[in-house]
């Protein structure tokens, strides 16, 4: 089938996930067309199609992230504010965490994330500043020279080819995606220490180790109910595996330890007296403890645990079948946990399983109550002008240096290098960080001159990824690429220039700063980290 349309605006964003949502965002605000494209239904990638509530550093409430994301985040208390019958206590709590999850500060429904991000949005897309295209991949990239031309994106539901054109490309895919389509340099997987000097890196590199991705599921549950699902297909398989780093099966309660990853912890289902970290109010959601009135049967939690993180092979650099096969093996395997819930679960009672866990499609917009998209956790990154290694962000590396850092700076963040286990080597580690900056230099790719990364896609190592992989770096990163991008429009300059030229680097920042993006940690903010 030949290209049955073309489509044409001022910045192409290829990916609707949490970067590319932010970065269309910034770009409308500057003033320029935006063609986005989105391949679910459902725009916000972590926060809304993988539901992953954000997990975010110790000062999000204050500092530490754009003003925009902030913006967001306040947006979401607001919606509960607005439309959920909350207790007086919940309503006039400043730091409201709607389901009381202790992942994060803000634990919320992916439905609330999609309305708040369409009402930032609203006022872009319903004048036609931003057009969205869902249900849409890219399949070719045209290029001349050191430039891409134009992407040619599928319609998946109908088939359609449509080409799209602007003056700037923004890859914000969960995989990198446009990068090999472009001939974009990139790296994938693991670096070796020989070529980072990373303490962490492996011996030697391997491009397909790589951190598992998770299939999430939303469940809640009903006593006395019974709501266990068919046996899954791989659940024989699962319930034997066990990983190289472990004692015990997947599924069962023993997991690596955070606090030392060579060591497992023993975990449970629901909170306790018996002191056994329990897993069931971790990524809580949804917590009828702060309404006035009953709503549901009570609460809903998501499923994102080291039990259904899927590390039994990659999904980038194999073949379009292995991927298929490795993304099914990834819903078995959460399929898996829940009937593994359901029916074999050690309870502290002694007996086994919570037939009452019930599987809440509706809470994530499918039949299924799996997300509609996996969470992929590392994605291709390119090589940029500057990689962010191991130490740059290391608080054992860094020693008394403190945060590193950039002149270039295009924002902050902060986040363990949190590396889950991966497909190869199996190895899982959660390093302390010092807070960090974004540098310019890791959006600018080597060679090609408009296209930017705008999520985790910039050009860092995989163990730096552990840190900027989280939601609001990668809300940062995509703000910075769209700015950047209509700031090199209006300018009529190339990214690479804007780092190159004090004068174009001050002024891209002073933008930055305007619209409320902090560049550097402040001295009292880094006091306790040092």
């Amino acid at each position: 089938m030949g290209i049955e349309q073309e489509k044409r605006s001022d910045i192409v964003i290829i990916g609707g996930g949490l970067g590319g949502t932010a970065a269309a965002l910034a770009a409308a605000k500057a003033g320029q067309r935006v063609l986005l494209t989105e391949e679910t239904d459902w725009l916000g990638g972590q926060l809304t199609s993988q539901a992953v509530p954000p997990d975010e550093h110790r000062w999000i409430e204050q500092s530490g992230s754009t003003a925009s994301y902030r913006e967001f985040r306040s947006r979401v208390r607001d919606y509960y504010r607005r439309n959920y019958p909350l207790t007086d206590v919940a309503k006039s709590d400043p730091v409201l965490n709607p389901g009381n999850g202790w992942v994060s500060r803000l634990a919320h429904e992916p439905k609330v994330a999609l309305a708040v991000l369409h009402e930032m949005l609203a006022p872009y897309v319903n004048t036609g500043r931003i057009e969205v295209l869902y249900h849409t991949v890219p399949v070719q990239v045209d290029t001349a020279g050191d430039r891409v031309t134009g992407v040619t994106v599928r319609e998946e539901r109908i088939g359609r080819l449509i080409k799209l054109q602007g003056a700037y490309y923004l890859d914000a895919t969960e995989c990198g995606d446009l990068l090999p389509l472009a001939g974009v340099e990139y790296v994938s997987g693991a670096e070796s220490r020989r070529d980072t000097g990373e303490p962490h890196a492996l011996d030697e590199a391997n491009p397909l180790d790589m951190q598992s991705i998770t299939h999430v599921a939303a469940v809640d549950y009903v006593p006395g109910g019974d709501f266990t699902i068919p046996r899954p297909r791989d659940y024989d398989y699962w319930r034997q595996y066990v990983p190289s780093f472990s004692l015990y099966p997947i599924l069962s309660w023993y997991a690596s330890d955070a606090n030392d990853t060579s060591k497992l912890k023993e975990f449970t289902m629901f909170p306790n007296d018996q002191g056994i970290t329990p897993l069931w109010d971790y990524r809580r959601i949804v917590d009828p403890a702060i309404w006035s009135e009953s709503l549901n049967d009570g609460e809903v939690t998501l499923l994102n645990w080291a039990l259904n993180d899927y590390y039994a092979g990659p999904i980038i650099g194999v073949s379009p079948e292995e991927r298929e096969r490795h993304l099914e093996a990834a819903r078995q395997l959460t399929l898996s946990l829940v009937y593994w819930l359901q029916t074999a679960a050690p309870r502290l009672d002694g007996g086994k399983g919570y037939p009452g866990v019930r599987l809440r499609g509706d809470v994530l917009g499918t039949e299924d109550g799996l997300a509609k998209a996996p969470y992929i956790r590392e994605s291709r990154r390119i090589r940029g002008v500057y990689t962010i290694t191991e130490q740059d962000v290391s608080k054992e590396l860094c020693g008394a240096e403190g945060a590193k850092r950039y002149e270039d700076s295009v924002g902050v963040g902060s986040y363990h290098l949190d590396l889950h286990p991966t497909t190869v080597s199996q190895r899982t580690f959660y390093i302390p960080n010092h807070p960090y900056e974004i540098p310019l230099g890791a959006l600018i790719p080597v060679r090609v001159k408009n296209l930017l990364p705008a999520c985790k896609n910039i050009s860092m190592t995989q163990i730096a990824n552990g840190c900027y992989r989280l939601h609001p770096t990668e809300w940062n990163i995509g703000e910075a690429a769209g700015t950047l991008a209509a700031y090199a429009i209006s300018q009529q300059v190339e990214p690479s220039e804007v780092r190159a030229s004090a004068k174009h680097l001050h002024d891209y920042q002073a933008q930055l700063i305007r619209q409320g993006v902090q560049l550097h940690w402040t001295d009292a903010e880094l006091a306790g980290e040092c």
